[in-house]
């Protein structure tokens, strides 16, 4: 039997489904079951041609399904792949979270040993594609569209941090996740899915699962995640979106490439506006501007305890709160990473399609897959980054 029975609403369908599977499918009541074949179908046979994202949890496809309607279907590897139970247990916690800001998930296939994920499909790919993409796409992000963004993604990660039981700490807040609708309006990506990855991939270790820019120390370090490593990430990436650049780039003089440790400096000196994106060519609010990198710096203070929670974060972006500048200390930097050594595995080479790959990524690292972290006596960090974190100058 195919999962598309799973579709039709006969008794003997439900039958054959509980024959098969028990009680693991029931009370999925909100998800669409696809058959392999059908979406074998509307990838071309998962054509290359049609690949749109790749990352520790597998490849994504956009896709064309049997409605008409597009999506992104999401093959998760291997490693990745649990039981019917465990997968469908968490298909189930994800399939009932909605809100404006998180991309809904359609349904998804599990097939004899095959797991995926079907999402809604977003035109406008990701934050990392098209504004820290170098100036390498058509869309023209204003000041307003750049607030608008970061208040949403701000919204959907409370929303998951406070209002959803139980709490889920997303573990991949980046760029890549935050995909952007027709009206540039964010949708945070790969929700859900940090229980999907089998225990021999959830620490550092092994495979770290987040860009290193975004990584909060605690967690790199030690393993530590819980809702403050999230908050972290989400203060580098509204640095990001504000200063429109990538928070690494070696391209840059040494003093500028990590964009923590410049904006801390830039701080200090009462100058955070000369981080702001030049190619709004003046065109901000910025006092706003300003804000929302305090709010950043906030957020990625180094003791987890200092930071605000993501409702806090909220109320500080829509000038509801005010920031209280006495209570920002220095963030946890790269460069202070104790005994941390950072190296590529021979294979990890830089690949000039990779920018090709930067929307829908899964949740494991779409750049640190095959990259190792181990200890090293040093007291600063050496670090080699693939061509990916170079996409912008």
């Amino acid at each position: 039997m195919s999962c598309l029975t799973f579709l039709c609403g006969s008794k003997s369908g439900a039958a054959t489904r509980h024959s098969e599977f028990g009680d693991e499918l029931s009370g999925v009541h909100n998800v669409t079951f696809y058959s392999y074949k059908e979406l074998r179908i509307a990838t071309n046979d998962f054509s290359p041609a049609n690949k749109v994202g790749e990352g520790g949890f597998g490849s994504v496809y956009k896709g064309k399904l049997r409605d008409g309607q597009m999506a992104a279907i999401k093959v998760l590897s291997a490693e990745s792949r649990q039981g019917v139970r465990e997968f469908v247990t968490e298909i189930k916690v994800i399939s009932d979270i909605e809100h404006e800001n998180l991309v809904k998930l359609y349904g998804c296939c599990v097939e004899n040993d095959h797991r995926i994920l079907v999402y809604n499909y977003l035109e406008n790919n990701s934050l990392a594609q098209t504004l820290l993409d170098g100036g390498r796409n058509t869309i023209q992000f204003s000041w307003k569209t750049r607030v608008k963004i970061g208040i949403g993604v701000a919204r959907g990660l409370a929303y998951l941090h406070e209002e959803v039981r139980p709490h889920i700490v997303h573990r991949d807040i980046k760029a890549s996740n935050i995909l952007l609708d027709k009206d540039l309006t964010p949708k945070i990506s790969d929700f859900g899915l940090a229980k999907l990855i089998p225990p021999n991939m959830t620490h550092v270790s092994t495979r770290v699962a987040g860009t290193i820019g975004y990584l909060a120390p605690e967690y790199a370090i030690r393993g530590q995640l819980t809702r403050k490593a999230d908050i972290y990430s989400f203060g580098v990436l509204l640095i990001e979106i504000v200063s429109g650049r990538c928070n690494t780039n070696t391209r840059l003089p040494f003093d500028e490439q990590y964009i923590l440790e410049r904006t801390w400096k830039l701080y200090e000196r009462k100058e955070l506006v000369a981080l702001v994106d030049t190619s709004l060519d003046g065109d901000f609010d910025a006092e706003q501007a300003c804000r929302f990198l305090k709010i950043g710096l906030l957020c990625t203070q180094d003791s987890p305890k200092l930071r605000p929670s993501m409702s806090a974060v909220v109320r500080m972006l829509a000038g509801e709160r005010e920031v209280d500048e006495n209570t920002i200390t220095k963030p946890g930097l790269i460069s202070d990473f104790m005994d941390l050594k950072i190296k590529s595995t021979p294979k990890a080479k830089p690949d000039t399609n990779q920018n090709t790959f930067s929307n829908y990524n899964s949740s494991g690292s779409d750049t640190l897959d095959n990259t190792t972290l181990t200890s090293a006596p040093s007291s600063q960090a050496t670090m080699s980054f693939t061509a990916i974190y170079d996409r912008s100058m």
